[in-house]
């Protein structure tokens, strides 16, 4: 029974509860999300164990490992956590003990102790694992894993069928567990961006899977497992979050580079007020967007619909037209929407192509969802046509502002998307909203997206160094924000590079004025267009490498922020490079040198 029925009962017959306490009850339910409501229902189970006479024996701290179900999650922008949060509330509303570990915390000597696993794991890139699952990703192909033999796992995996390599992270654990001895207890998910529903589905048989395992396990001398599960939660969640957004004003746009720039970049800043939102230094916003209105029109004629027909998406009526303006993904192509799509309209060329991986891949790397219905008309039913779409997912953004800097603000720095296709201008989704089409004032629905993996250090007095070319230096506006208010005592470098030096350099008043004020203690600049021969900050971070290496001995932290598939990759080489050159190491003990800077969480880096 869940707190919502529970208290509905309470209220209507005979109560242990006084008329005031069930009214508090009702209040504090009404305001609780069904994953606080699982999390209370499991902590009221486990006081209500813990109260009964002749339990004493059973609230020793001694925990039966074999009787805890480990949830291991690796995440890159957090979905895999939230669902790893999900399990973890459903578990211990069943009474189940729970250990939730982040993968970037976990001691692989733990893995020989361990009798149940749940994976919650996301993929990025091509076919890799997220930043905080790199270690455990390799220890588990390494001869050093353990055996183990008997262990019961289940894995969730979450990607993006536009990649590749869609859940490779998650099928990778999955063989590598299994390859050790392990044995799956559920069938492995592999979750498409709109994740939601099917997760709730698996997370609910995940547990009934392992309900009879972990209680006939407790009934061999395992201690009570409601108790030795729960765990409070470390701060109090917000109300909004990716299912229930804030809607909030969109106070300032502004661009920040020159007229004859390359890029478009905009300042943005959105007002929080009376939200209660909170958010860190290093956390992601996402946004909600509206597709373009002319572009959703043109579309509804291409496919014979006038945009009043009524439609239904989950359990909310509609017009189709208020659907694609609102609630569709229309830009950012995906196989599963040219397969429905050829399949509603019978369409044989695209019907062709979707037999050909490689071929479909090709074929929506150049196309928007737009191009694909503008190239291939056909007349279609309204609930035909969206059904053809998947839900619109929020876009996620480096927050570039500290709170206790702005206070009820949070400010991003989005690079305008835009290119030209099938002559006409196709502009990004979310990008294309914020900085051609919304207006100062508009309502934008957000939420924070926290992400523990990229943190400034707890000690004030550590050097930081941040790597952040182009947008990239939108966390370390925040970073720098938040060391400025705290007084913080730490050396600060910043290695920043863009085409042009008057047309790109992102916040350049700020970053003179953290320099005058002593607060940036280095900082080394790359623009790449501003002489015959590229420099880009790989560049600078070398000609600095014997500085860069004394910094990282006296215990600096570094970042990184951006790109992941050529600039993130080239930093990390260099680095590897210094550390080898300054630090008289091989490859090998370079290597080891930079995974143990991860696992002390001083080498973190968002990129995307």
């Amino acid at each position: 029974m869940s707190p919502v029925q529970l208290v509905q009962q309470l209220s209507q017959g005979a109560s242990p509860l006084s008329a005031q306490q069930i009214t508090d009850l009702q209040t504090l339910v009404a305001q609780l999300n069904p994953i606080q409501q699982s999390w209370v229902s499991g902590y009221l189970a486990a006081s209500a164990n813990a109260a009964m006479p002749g339990q004493a024996a059973s609230l020793a701290p001694q925990t039966n490992e074999a009787s805890v179900l480990t949830i291991l999650y690796g995440s890159q922008t957090g979905n895999a956590k939230s669902v790893a949060n999900q399990l973890k509330a459903q578990a211990e509303a069943k009474g189940l003990a729970v250990k939730l570990v982040s993968m970037s915390d976990y001691k692989t000597n733990q893995l020989k102790k361990e009798k149940f696993i749940a994976v919650a794991v996301s993929t990025y890139g091509e076919g890799e694992p997220p930043e905080d699952a790199e270690n455990l990703h390799a220890f588990l192909a390494s001869k050093k894993a353990p055996k183990l033999d008997g262990v019961k796992i289940a894995v969730i995996g979450l990607g993006d069928t536009s990649y590749e390599f869609f859940c490779q992270t998650a099928i990778d654990f999955e063989d590598r567990f299994k390859a050790l001895g392990a044995e799956t207890i559920i069938d492995r998910a592999e979750l498409d961006v709109d994740y939601d529903d099917e997760a709730a589905v698996w997370i609910s048989h995940a547990v009934t899977a392992f309900e009879p395992e972990l209680n006939t396990n407790e009934q061999a001398g395992a201690q009570p497992s409601a108790m030795n599960g729960f765990s409070a939660p470390a701060t109090q969640a917000s109300q909004y979050n990716k299912q229930n957004p804030f809607n909030a004003e969109l106070s300032l746009v502004q661009k920040i580079t020159g007229r004859d720039s390359t890029k478009d970049v905009r300042h943005v800043e959105i007002s929080l007020e009376d939200s209660g939102i909170t958010y860190q230094a290093g956390d992601a916003l996402g946004v909600y967007f509206l597709n373009d209105e002319s572009l959703v029109d043109a579309a509804l004629n291409q496919v014979g619909l006038k945009g009043d027909e009524s439609v239904t998406l989950g359990q909310e009526s509609l017009t189709v037209r208020q659907a694609l303006i609102e609630k569709l993904e229309l830009t950012q192509s995906y196989p599963g929407f040219v397969e429905k799509y050829a399949q509603a309209t019978n369409n044989a060329d695209l019907l062709k192509i979707t037999e050909d991986k490689a071929a479909l891949r090709e074929y929506i790397e150049a196309r928007q969802i737009f191009d694909v219905i503008a190239q291939n008309p056909a007349k279609l039913e309204a609930q035909a046509f969206v059904d053809c779409a998947r839900k619109l997912q929020a876009r996620l953004y480096s927050i570039a502002s500290s709170q206790t800097e702005v206070e009820e603000e949070v400010h991003l720095t989005v690079g305008l998307v835009e290119f030209n296709a099938f002559d006409s201008e196709h502009l990004g989704g979310c990008s294309g909203y914020l900085a051609r089409r919304a207006e100062d004032g508009a309502s934008v629905k957000v939420f924070v997206e926290h992400n523990d993996n990229f943190r400034l250090p707890n000690d004030d007095n550590a050097p930081v160094i941040m790597v952040g070319p182009g947008t990239g230096i939108a966390p370390f506006r925040a970073f720098l924000q938040e060391r400025d208010a705290r007084g913080a005592e730490g050396k600060n470098w910043l290695f920043f590079g863009n085409p042009n030096f008057t047309q790109d350099f992102l916040y350049q008043v700020e970053v003179q004025g953290y320099v005058k004020s002593g607060l940036l203690t280095n900082v080394d600049l790359a623009f790449s267009r501003d002489q015959a021969e590229k420099i880009y900050v790989q560049d600078r971070l070398r000609e600095q490498g014997a500085e860069v290496f004394a910094w990282l001995e006296q215990g600096a932290h570094f970042y990184i922020c951006g790109d992941a598939n050529r600039m993130a990759k080239d930093v990390h080489q260099v680095l590897l490079d210094i550390v080898k050159t300054h630090g008289g190491k091989n490859d090998e003990q370079a290597e080891q040198y930079l995974k143990e800077l991860r696992s002390t969480h001083r080498y973190q880096k968002d990129v995307y």
